[in-house]
């Protein structure tokens, strides 16, 4: 049977660095689950690795499409089962890291994906609506409708409730009843780490992440795309920076109100990202981020793989050997 190993947890808490240096131990590959590194041309806001990270180790699912092009969750499961099963015919280790806990769920929690075509009109009515009278007048509805969709997706990300009712409309069925266990991995046993860290200290390299952002050039990055002709209105674009960096260059707010606001969202996010992975979760192994963490990490993973065989790879003494340039790695994450 094969493995996957999957690390989740907030954004910001170190889980790309904490990766790349498994991935190192264990002969892995990387398989992005980030609902925005999938777009082009968009490095800097969606924190992306580097070139020099990236030759380190293969990604995938990463510079999938354009930024005015769709890309739904059923389009990354596929792409995501075939690059898994890829990794593994190679004899590869494959490692799911991300904090788009949809993303996450479709492969680790084998959802299946309703098949309900887009319906354009629809959608335009919906999201008329919700300018005309906010989001939480869609959200109410699909509360109404199905509580157990609203329950996972956040208020504010109009596109996701927009979708929940859409399927519901459609079919007269709950999204999230459509959205059943799927056989898809069941070929594949899951170990999945979860890095956590206290508010503050989230908080802190949150606000360093974004201050390193706009060092290396997060608003020209934005002007480069409104250049090449991609609007503030795709939804590519309302990604967290991105919206923000937007209403500076239109003049709505001055560039240190627009960081304040990119720093503020993206504390609301990584605390909603805790509703999909929960710290009282038993199926997540929860480890603080910090200096050291490598090693009982690897022993896990070590046990994970090679239970019952009497192996002991040549894996164990590198877990045991963590440099100082990756433990920086995993703090500035």
């Amino acid at each position: 049977m094969s493995h996957l190993i999957a690390i989740v947890g907030p954004t910001a808490v170190g889980k790309s660095a904490l990766a790349i240096h498994l991935a190192q131990v264990f002969g892995g590959e990387i398989i992005s689950a980030d609902s925005r590194q999938v777009f082009r041309s968009m490095d800097i806001g969606t924190a992306k690795p580097s070139p020099e990270e990236r030759a380190l180790v293969p990604h995938h699912l990463i510079d999938v499409v354009d930024p005015d092009q769709d890309f739904t969750v059923a389009l990354y499961q596929e792409m995501a089962i075939r690059a898994i099963e890829d990794i593994q015919r190679r004899g590869r280790l494959a490692l799911l890291v991300g904090g788009s806990g949809l993303y996450v769920r479709a492969l680790v929690g084998g959802f299946r994906i309703p098949l309900v075509p887009p319906d354009a009109e629809l959608r335009r009515s919906l999201e008329e609506k919700a300018a005309a009278e906010g989001y939480m007048a869609l959200y109410e509805e699909l509360k109404g409708v199905d509580p157990t969709a609203a329950q996972r997706i956040d208020p504010r990300n109009v596109r996701r409730v927009v979708r929940a009712l859409e399927v519901f409309r459609t079919t007269g069925l709950p999204f999230s009843q459509l959205q059943g266990s799927s056989p898809l991995l069941q070929s594949f046993r899951t170990l999945t780490i979860g890095l956590t860290t206290a508010r503050e200290d989230l908080y802190r390299r949150i606000d360093s992440r974004v201050d390193r952002m706009m060092e290396q050039g997060l608003v020209k990055e934005v002007e480069g795309l409104l250049e090449r002709g991609y609007s503030l209105d795709l939804p590519a674009m309302s990604g967290l920076g991105y919206k923000q960096i937007g209403q500076y260059l239109k003049g709505e707010v001055d560039l240190s109100k627009a960081v304040q606001r990119i720093k503020y969202e993206t504390h609301r996010f990584a605390r909603h990202q805790y509703a999909w992975f929960r710290p009282n979760d038993e199926a997540i192994h929860w480890f603080e981020s910090r200096n050291g963490m490598e090693e009982p990490i690897c022993s896990l993973i070590q046990g994970f793989l090679f239970k019952n065989t009497g192996i002991k790879s040549a894996a164990s003494e590198k877990c045991t050997k963590a440099t100082d340039k990756d433990k920086l790695l995993i703090n500035q994450d």
